[in-house]
């Protein structure tokens, strides 16, 4: 079975460039008004900016979650990817009004090649994000599926917490190209980055 989905839509907190369950969301939102669940870990507080010309996944799995931050608590979609190789990878966090400084922008890239062996690399890869932007072509993929119920990849996180028996959604494969998005948090097993240049300029140059 093979799922496309085309245009420039931007779906907010559990998107990931499917259609969200508003009865997952309100459930989560319960949950966290009640207690019932437990933050994934601790976050800087400080969103961060991805962007990549291409995203080949397998083993996919997506489900909903939240941070615990300096700033208070910040729903998540979790997608997690068993494999994963990103080719262009961008990432940028700014960090504003440092005294004697200003505004800084700290920029990494890596992966800057349309060949497998040169791109980045992630395995058992972990991204905790609430805003994503691309297009997206999905192989096998189930939607609806119980979260603690997931066998597609890598599943729920150690330490998430999250709702066993909260809607997520899964597949074989996944392609994600022109990809934009903002996250919380980044973990992966595995994490090799060919080519990585990191630098801090001043003032906001972010990816995108």
């Amino acid at each position: 079975m093979e799922s496309q989905v085309r245009g420039g839509t931007r779906w907010k907190r559990f998107a990931v460039v499917m259609v969200p369950s508003v009865a997952a969301t309100a459930a989560i939102g319960v949950a966290l008004a009640q207690g019932a669940l437990a933050a994934s870990f601790s976050v800087s507080g400080q969103q961060f900016k991805v962007r990549a010309d291409r995203l080949e996944g397998t083993g996919f799995s997506q489900y909903g979650a939240y941070d615990e931050g300096a700033g208070g608590n910040h729903a998540v979609a979790v997608s997690a990817f068993d494999e994963a190789y990103i080719e262009n990878l961008c990432q940028s966090v700014v960090t504003p009004n440092i005294p004697l400084v200003g505004t800084v922008t700290l920029r990494l890239g890596a992966g800057d090649s349309d060949k497998k062996e040169n791109q980045v690399y992630a395995k058992g890869l972990y991204i905790d994000l609430d805003d994503l932007e691309a297009d997206a072509v999905f192989e096998g993929i189930d939607i609806g599926v119980a979260a603690g119920a997931m066998n597609k990849g890598p599943g729920m996180k150690s330490g998430d917490h999250a709702s066993p028996g909260g809607f997520s959604q899964q597949a074989k494969t996944a392609v994600l190209t022109d990809v934009e998005q903002t996250a919380w948090a980044t973990t992966a097993g595995t994490f090799k980055l060919p080519n990585l240049k990191m630098s801090i300029v001043k003032g906001t140059k972010e990816c995108y």
